[in-house]
């Protein structure tokens, strides 16, 4: 929930500072600046921050699938931690917004993640497992899914795992990944990490095994910190 109409000028200055990118870069802003985003000329990507998982109806207040499609979205977010906590959505629901965003023609970003209690409880691999197998469709492949690991604990704290518990859950993702969908499958979904990712600690979480990208919260409102994390990934 950040971002009026005179933030675009940091998505302009993005696409100026990296107009031909070695990475995929996308920025997904509240669904108020879609299409004015999405119109802006450059390098960068939109995306929308959550949908509903029907594709119209009568659901005042929620932005369907297609609604962002039309405004110019390539991407959406959908089970993002805020998401699950604020709101209480479900593996479920997840799961049919994948649906949704995938029947506009739309990538999706599954997030899974656990919290601090469970991390505390030794539970991380169990609830990532289940996430994972209840908020993917069937139908996934490396050009309609991406999925973001974020530990709730993670995220806007300042507290970011160590190498050895990202790569292990990342090592995890992949492999279920494989075993469900096939090798070929499996490998060719990008897998992202998001949770306090800055300049100053990128390159060493993309050096982790099995992470190809971020998800990058607060450090993706100013250009000059989200510029810092493409230089990480690009080198």
């Amino acid at each position: 929930m950040n971002g009026r109409a005179g933030d675009l000028d940091q998505i302009r200055a993005l696409a100026e500072r990296h107009p031909s990118p070695g990475c995929e870069v996308l920025i997904c802003p509240p669904a108020t600046l879609v299409a004015r985003a999405a119109a802006l000329d450059g390098s960068v990507a939109i995306g929308g921050q959550d949908c509903h998982w029907n594709d119209e109806g009568a659901h005042t207040g929620d932005i369907s699938a297609p609604m962002l499609a039309d405004a110019g979205a390539t991407h959406v977010i959908v089970g993002h931690s805020e998401r699950r906590g604020d709101w209480g959505e479900s593996d479920d629901i997840v799961r049919r917004k994948a649906e949704a965003a995938w029947r506009a023609g739309l990538v999706a970003i599954v997030c899974v993640g656990e919290t601090l209690s469970e991390r505390e409880a030794a539970n991380t691999l169990d609830i990532i497992n289940g996430q994972l197998a209840a908020s993917i469709p069937d139908q996934a492949t490396g050009r309609n899914l991406i999925v973001a690991y974020e530990p709730v604990w993670a995220i806007g704290t300042g507290k970011v795992p160590t190498a050895d518990q990202i790569g292990e859950v990342h090592d995890l993702i992949r492999t279920r990944l494989e075993r469900r969908f096939g090798e070929g499958v499996g490998r060719s979904v990008r897998l992202l990490y998001g949770g306090s990712v800055k300049p100053a600690n990128a390159a060493e979480i993309f050096a982790v095994s099995n992470v190809d990208g971020a998800l990058v919260g607060g450090a993706s409102l100013k250009a000059d910190e989200f510029s810092g994390i493409i230089d990480a990934l690009e080198g």
